[in-house]
């Protein structure tokens, strides 16, 4: 057998280092995907306090991930808020916030006390089977509970408020208060800046002094009775005046108009009586007033029509008289507006339309109602020019009833006398 030739050789040997070059054809494996490592903080923020965490367990707050960034899914039923400060060598909870409570839920004062004292927010929205716990952390600066505790007896007391000397912001809405009068519960409340505590049963009188940070005062639909102190016209700062729904007695004090930062002005749904005080007028900024539901009297001041930042009047219900001394132009102006159920008002038909429905009878020319007024108007309402009927129109149409009856009565009596004198010449004719 003849040995390859040279040229074959070569080609051999080429061909053995392509293959030994070329990729291998075997599987490639596929890539291992490791397990998500538990959750720990970033290492730009410190690791939350440990004593701090185990007080948020006892609370039914989820810590599997960090609590200070958990927020509620959409599906939950029950969820809790928390934040947290950036200090170090560990983080501390600020505020918290429960909302649907669920029912095995319980406040210790152990873990309250835990988280004292960097806790200076707490909140409560929608917890009505929650029982307070004794006693809060002094170093509350916020509390809020809304439509919650509603099965424990006396809901929250005074005292227990009255223990939170450091608060500036103070909400309970919806939630009985048991106290003797609102000065147990502010007492003490240095620097409380917004005050709400509405729909909670809160009885009194309005105390006689206020701490003068106050910008916020919302005591709406309580049982409150007496008068308004003018010590309340004495805070400078306060922008939102809300009493209304109450039992408040007597007139509307002439300092009111001390109030220079006003914007808000609600004493609607009281017994309150006299004229509206000249000195509202010196609010210049004050962009709702509602005076409804009182029995105010006296005359509708024309200075209100010069309030260029009023939005929202209402002046219904009450026991005013004699013209309306608005125009057209300053009624449109109004988001809203609501004069209806004053039985002795009326308005100028020259100068404002009774398409306007305003729910006031029309002047004679002595300036007095020429038509009973509508029924009371509904001064909750939220549209403009008040709930009244196109009684108008109604009247029209009984007034028109009446005289066709009349008109026919006339042209049957006209017809018979006709033909009676027919008759009579008839008579004379034929004889």
């Amino acid at each position: 057998m003849k040995p390859p030739s040279l040229p074959l050789l070569l080609l051999l040997l080429h061909l053995s280092a392509t293959i030994s070059a070329a990729p291998s054809l075997s599987p490639t494996p596929s890539p291992t995907i490791s397990p998500i490592p538990p959750h720990k903080p970033s290492s730009s923020s410190s690791p939350l306090d440990p004593k701090q965490l185990k007080a948020l367990e006892s609370l039914n707050i989820p810590t599997v991930k960090d609590p200070c960034n958990h927020r509620p899914t959409t599906k939950s039923t029950s969820s809790s808020v928390v934040t947290c400060d950036t200090s170090s060598p560990f983080r501390l909870v600020t505020s918290i916030s429960f909302t649907n409570c669920s029912t095995d839920l319980s406040i210790s004062t152990t873990a309250l006390r835990a988280l004292s004292p960097s806790l200076t927010s707490l909140s409560f929205l929608n917890c009505p089977s929650l029982s307070p716990p004794p006693r809060l952390p002094d170093s509350l600066h916020s509390f809020s509970a809304v439509s919650s505790f509603l099965r424990h007896r006396n809901g929250l007391s005074g005292v227990f408020l009255a223990r939170l000397v450091n608060l500036t912001d103070l909400t309970v809405s919806s939630v009985p208060v048991s106290t003797s009068g609102l000065f147990v519960i502010l007492g003490n409340m240095h620097k409380i800046v917004s005050l709400t505590i509405s729909h909670a049963n809160l009885s009194g009188n309005i105390p006689k002094s206020f701490h003068s940070n106050l910008t916020f005062i919302d005591l709406s639909d309580n049982l409150i009775k007496g008068s308004i102190p003018t010590s309340i016209t004495l805070l400078s700062n306060l922008k939102s005046l809300n009493l209304s729904k109450n039992s408040i007695s007597g007139d509307i004090p002439d300092s009111i108009g001390d109030l220079i930062s006003l914007k808000n002005l609600s004493l609607s749904s009281n017994k309150l009586s006299g004229p509206i005080p000249d000195s509202i007028s010196s609010i210049p900024e004050l962009t709702h007033l509602d005076l409804s539901g009182n029995q105010l009297n006296g005359t509708v001041p024309r200075f209100i029509s010069k309030m260029k930042y009023l939005t929202h009047l209402n002046l219904a219900n009450n026991a005013f008289h004699g013209v309306l001394p608005f125009n057209a132009s300053f009624i449109k102006n109004l988001e809203v507006f609501k004069i209806g159920g004053n039985s002795d008002l009326c308005y100028n038909h020259s100068v404002l339309s009774s398409k306007m429905k305003l729910g006031i009878a029309q002047c004679d020319k002595h300036g007095l109602p020429l038509s009973p007024p509508p029924q009371k108007e509904d001064s909750n309402s939220d549209y403009d020019y008040g709930n009244e009927d196109d009684t108008s129109e109604k009247k029209k149409e009984e007034h028109h009833g009446p005289n066709k009856v009349v008109l026919g009565v006339a042209i049957g009596l006209s017809s018979l006398v006709f033909l009676i004198i027919f008759m009579i010449l008839l008579a004379k004719w034929c004889g």
